[in-house]
């Protein structure tokens, strides 16, 4: 019914597992960092809500125009500088993402194709003995039709000729008559 053997060979299994693990720690790897730029993200925003709010305390407290200027000038500097700092945090996250998920492909890759090498040869292994199979089916199909004969030698007729052997016994049988009809037509016959 379905083209694939129901079972799961060794080989199928060890790919799979080699490549759910495969998935399973690149998977890990991405999502360590993004939380760890959440984390940044989250430690960012809280400095600048802690920024603002030292600001705006600055500025109301603030009781002429040359003060309030003098203030917001104050804070852009930590500012900018605060921002910079998460740049590089940030490059730094992406770099050290690459690494992690180049070292994770790195110790994951041998296996994966090994296992891949060695599930194609059983795929390959296994259809070449299907169509072997295929093939002397097919051959002793051909044969057995080509030479209806063949059994012959063994004292067994063959489907055949049986068959023929039966319609032929069937049309030279005389219709069946009544045993009592059968010595009249004799009887008949030796009255006259």
């Amino acid at each position: 019914m379905y083209p694939f053997p129901q079972t799961v060979t060794p080989a199928v299994k060890t790919h799979v597992d080699a490549q759910t693990a495969f998935l399973n720690d690149i998977s890990k790897s991405w999502f360590r960092s993004i939380q760890q730029i959440f984390d940044l993200n989250i430690q960012l925003v809280q400095t600048m809500m802690e920024e603002t709010t030292l600001a705006s305390k600055h500025v109301l407290s603030a009781d002429r125009q040359t003060e309030v200027l003098s203030a917001a000038a104050a804070r852009a500097q930590p500012t900018s500088e605060k921002l910079r700092a998460y740049q590089q945090h940030i490059a730094r996250l992406a770099a050290d993402t690459q690494v992690e998920i180049a070292r994770v492909t790195e110790q994951h890759i041998q296996n994966t194709s090994r296992t891949a090498r060695a599930l194609a040869d059983e795929v390959a292994r296994d259809a070449n003995e299907q169509t072997e199979r295929g093939l002397r089916a097919q051959q002793e199909t051909v044969r057995q039709f080509s030479d209806p004969f063949s059994r012959l030698g063994d004292g067994a007729a063959s489907p055949s000729q049986r068959s023929a052997e039966s319609e032929g016994a069937q049309a030279g049988q005389q219709p069946h008559m009544p045993a009592g009809g059968q010595a009249s037509t004799q009887r008949g016959s030796t009255t006259h």
